[in-house]
């Protein structure tokens, strides 16, 4: 068959492509071609000047795009938006997505990024900011390439890093279980579970390296759960149809972190990674526009240090502790992004925070931190609450004709199984209708009196022994005998430094991995896939794509730390800090942080509406004004002081609450973890609305003004956007 054959087979119109070069007279001249790479047929367009980047990627050639248009049509648009700005993205960031086909996009674009090589890797230097999974990966795959690596956590240890609380397990596209799994639908599944708000070329390549991953690991020494032959074990997570989940009980982030503990150490013994423990980073240093350093304090004795570097990465974790109640570790903040958004790097999707729905109720005013049960638990437990509203029977009283088991009824395919935000709105609806249990009302059951009789308590014990022993640790009940009491919690967050393909923020030199990073995940967080990205990234991503900039810093000038921008930089840290200290008000900074929680949970948490969020925008003003006026810090500048350590913290929060309230206003649509109460389905679902907000929100810090709004347009050629169901 002829190529033009196939061009015509696939919309291919004349009149209408000359019609076009009428229309827009600034697109360089061309011929559309057609190729077939793979399985799939592919529309380029090819320049007639003779250059050599005169061949131009556009889209697949298929039958019908998501906007319900021609393949041709599609490959117009494509061909549009290459030279020309559209005016709803006059300022459209640029993700640096790599040509070609999806399948082949990583491979190539690895075979072709410039190399460092072993001599000259030797004379470069990287700093690593945090040393979870993420940051301990990172810097110990850098340093066994041969960069010097300069390591910071603020814990007495690297090992304390947040990573270790993960519980249930990591995704891996392996197929062990031979029930259909593949690249191709971990890839489907993360997509269509981030509610179709993730960049399509970053989520296949994590599925893509995601089987590298548990390799790894198990050379480490990972301790995964195994079958009575010798096979690593799967379990299956909430949304998805598959077994692709690998775990060590209940403490698989413990486990994956120590694995990675042990490749640092490794480095740190041969002299290639320095270690700094409790030492917190405070500024990014820039110098021509590039990170070339920070600025830390050591949280011990209460100095400030400058170190230079050709690169920076952070690897911090998420900000979910905005909301004060939440599972993280209660130290888990988000200074380092916020110090380098305040530098040039632009936060992207802040209002998608993760509502993990198997979390141990509140149980008075006395908490600080709420208690995660694995998502690893809906597996076996079934969740259901009394017919009855206000029924306040013990649960092992109430018969089975008597109790609602909500997800399996409202989800069949899926059952308890629904992705996060869905098992959590669908808890919230349950318990504001009157159905919750407990004393507070704000619960409902997780029962595995099915799974005990099916499998004997032994077996249920071997799989979850160590979660049933937290919960009866911590509640005094005992799971075995009864139901858990569980209820919509904080977990995760999706938003975060916006990066491109290559990992980097839009400072140059500045990149950002992990949890920290916006990039995966969309709207929503598949469970098991925060470890996944953490390890894809530190491990086989960020090796790779940080040797494109380091390449180019090799004959430059080296950087010290005598030069006038650390200066500057340690200047404005201490500055800052002096001017918190010296209020000396009469409130206390834990005080202040569990009020801006509150004002976020009730205005910015599983549910937002227009008018909640602006009465929330004039809160978190209030709440930054009290916090100048009467915050207290308690002991001295120049020494340990943990509570001034902490308001840095807490006023970093009080900032980006205000810009979480910004961006859940400006996305009027529902998507994921973001529900807007104006744009529901009729059966109560997230009613996203493409056309308007298929894009990437991206905030640049504008000083004293209100920030800047950036968009990164999101491009579907390989998954048709579709209502998500798990019906």
């Amino acid at each position: 068959m002829s190529n033009d054959t196939i061009k015509d087979s696939y919309g291919y119109n004349e009149s209408k492509f000359i019609k076009f070069c009428t229309d827009y007279p600034q697109i360089p001249k061309g011929t559309f071609q057609i190729k077939k790479r793979g399985d799939s047929h592919y529309w380029y367009y090819t320049l007639s000047v003779g250059t050599s980047d005169r061949v131009k990627y556009l889209c697949r050639a298929h039958g019908e795009s998501n906007q319900n248009l021609s393949s041709f049509d599609l490959a117009l648009e494509k061909l549009k938006q290459k030279f020309i700005e559209s005016d709803n993205y006059s300022d459209i960031l640029n993700a640096n997505i790599p040509e070609g086909d999806l399948k082949n996009k990583w491979t190539e674009y690895r075979s072709k990024i410039p190399l460092v090589s072993p001599a000259n890797k030797k004379k470069l230097h990287i700093i690593v900011i945090g040393t979870g999974l993420a940051g301990g990966s990172a810097a110990a795959s850098l340093a066994e390439l041969g960069y010097n690596v300069s390591s910071f956590c603020f814990q007495d240890s690297a090992r304390r890093a947040h990573s270790i609380a993960a519980q249930g397990g990591i995704n891996a596209a392996k197929n062990y279980q031979n029930d259909g799994d593949s690249i191709y639908r971990l890839f489907y599944d993360t997509i269509k579970g981030g509610d179709y708000r993730s960049r399509e070329a970053n989520v296949y390549r994590l599925a893509e390296v995601s089987a590298n991953i548990i390799d790894q690991c198990v050379a480490q020494g990972v301790p995964f759960a195994r079958e009575y032959g010798g096979l690593l074990d799967n379990r299956s997570f909430g949304g998805v149809q598959v077994s692709r989940t690998f775990y060590a009980r209940g403490q698989t982030g413990q486990q994956l972190l120590l694995g990675a503990y042990s490749a640092l150490s490794r480095q740190v013994s041969k002299g290639k990674v320095k270690l700094y423990t409790r030492h917190e980073m405070q500024n990014i240093v820039l110098v021509d526009g590039e990170a070339k350093g920070v600025i830390v304090k050591d949280l011990i004795d209460g100095t400030y240090h400058r170190f230079a570097a050709d690169a920076v990465v952070l690897a911090t974790g998420g900000y979910g502790n905005v909301y004060y109640l939440s599972t993280n570790a209660m130290g888990s903040n988000v200074t380092a992004s916020w110090r380098a958004y305040k530098k040039g790097a632009y936060f992207a999707n802040p209002c998608f925070c993760q509502i993990h729905p198997t979390c141990i109720p509140v149980s008075g005013e006395h908490q600080s931190k709420l208690t995660l049960m694995s998502e690893s638990l809906r597996n076996d437990g079934r969740i259901w609450v009394p017919n009855k509203k206000n029924d306040t029977r013990n649960p092992q009283d109430i018969p089975e004709n008597e109790r609602n088991y909500y997800l399996e009824t409202r989800y069949p395919a899926f059952g308890n199984l629904v992705p996060r935000d869905v098992a959590s709105r669908a808890a919230k609806e349950m318990c504001d209708q009157g159905y919750g249990v407990g004393t507070s009302g704000l619960a409902v059951y997780l029962d595995f009196k099915d799974a005990i009789q099916k499998m004997g308590k032994e077996t249920v014990a071997a799989k979850y022994g160590n979660l049933f022993a937290m919960y009866d640790k911590i509640t005094g009940e005992d799971p075995y005998s009864q139901p858990m009491r569980i209820y919509p919690a904080i977990h995760y967050t999706m938003g975060g430094t916006w990066v491109d393909y290559n990992l980097m923020t839009t400072v140059p030199g500045l990149y950002a991995i992990g949890e920290c990073n916006f990039s995966d995940h969309g709207a929503n967080r598949l469970g098991a896939s925060a470890l996944m990205q953490g390890l894809a990234d530190g491990y086989f991503v960020l090796p790779y794509t940080i040797g494109n900039y380091l390449s180019t810093q090799i004959s430059r000038e080296k950087i010290t730390t005598d030069m006038p921008e650390f200066e500057k930089a340690e200047s404005e840290s201490i500055l800052k800090m002096q001017k918190i200290f010296n209020v000396q008000g009469n409130q206390t900074v834990e005080s202040i942080h569990k009020k801006l929680g509150k004002i976020i949970w009730d205005y910015c948490g599983m549910a937002r509406n227009e008018k909640g969020l602006i009465k929330a925008l004039s809160l978190v003003k209030e709440i930054k004004q009290e916090f100048w006026e009467t915050v207290k810090i308690p002991g001295e500048f120049e020494s340990f002081n943990n509570e001034l350590d902490k308001a840095g913290r807490v006023i970093d929060f009080i900032e980006l609450g205000d810009l979480m309230i910004r961006d859940a206003l400006n996305r009027e649509e529902s998507c994921g973890g973001h529900f807007r109460e104006e744009s529901q389905t009729k059966t109560g679902e997230a009613k996203r609305i493409d056309k308007d907000y298929s894009y990437v929100s991206a905030w640049a810090y504008n000083g004293d003004h209100d920030p800047e709004l950036h968009k990164e347009k999101l491009e579907f050629e390989n998954i048709k956007l579709a209502e998500r169901s798990y019906k």
